[in-house]
């Protein structure tokens, strides 16, 4: 058995020296609340230091998440009129494409929340879109996903943009499947997003 020497008074720290590392530790776990748990969490990015990193992006995925789980009420379709200054020519499209449909759809964005809205359509279908986002722009992506349900790795896109108020055209299902649009409001004040379709489709309805 080996014997071990207690230490002697003077080589144990002092009580300055405990304080001082007691404060150094809690100096350090301030910068990483701040920099690092704040903006990975919560969204929150007081130093700027958070998005440099990419962490603000996770935080803010996480509140979208969560305030999607607590208002599941707000992703039922809301059917609303479109502003005056629509331009989707819904009788012209009707008379070109006998039995189409025509639906008005709003969404609610808060600061990095997101929402997509799909049509469930034939290979070929057609449908005369227009959309529009009052209270700031926001990033879109146009895209489809085959009958069955998205497919790892399989991506067909029709069109995606950044900072975009509004947008319009012709939308043609290249297969059979759900398409329509991808919106993520990006600005630090809630949008509402409001989609004009007319066309031939089956259903809409918001899948995000």
């Amino acid at each position: 058995m080996y014997n071990i020497d207690s230490p002697r008074r003077a080589e144990l720290p002092t009580t300055g020296q405990l304080l001082r590392s007691t404060l150094i530790a809690a100096a350090i776990a301030a910068v990483l609340l701040v920099v690092v748990v704040l903006p990975s969490e919560y969204g929150l990015d007081p130093t700027g230091y958070g998005r440099l990193f990419g962490l603000t992006e996770m935080g803010e995925i996480k509140r979208s998440r969560a305030a999607q789980n607590t208002a599941e009420d707000e992703k039922q379709l809301a059917v609303v009129p479109l502003p005056a200054q629509t331009s989707v020519p819904a009788a012209e499209a009707r008379k070109s494409a006998p039995g189409a449909k025509e639906d008005s759809a709003a969404v609610r964005l808060k600061p990095g929340e997101a929402a997509e809205i799909k049509l469930s359509m034939r290979k070929g279908a057609r449908v005369r879109y227009e959309w529009l986002s009052t209270g700031g722009p926001v990033n879109f992506d146009a895209h489809g996903d085959p009958a069955g349900g998205p497919r790892k790795g399989f991506y067909h896109g029709y069109g995606k943009g950044r900072g975009i108020e509004r947008d319009a055209g012709t939308l043609e299902a290249a297969f059979d499947g759900a398409h329509g649009w991808f919106w993520r409001n990006r600005s630090k004040q809630e949008v509402t997003v409001t989609l004009k379709t007319v066309g031939n489709y089956a259903k809409i309805e918001r899948v995000l």
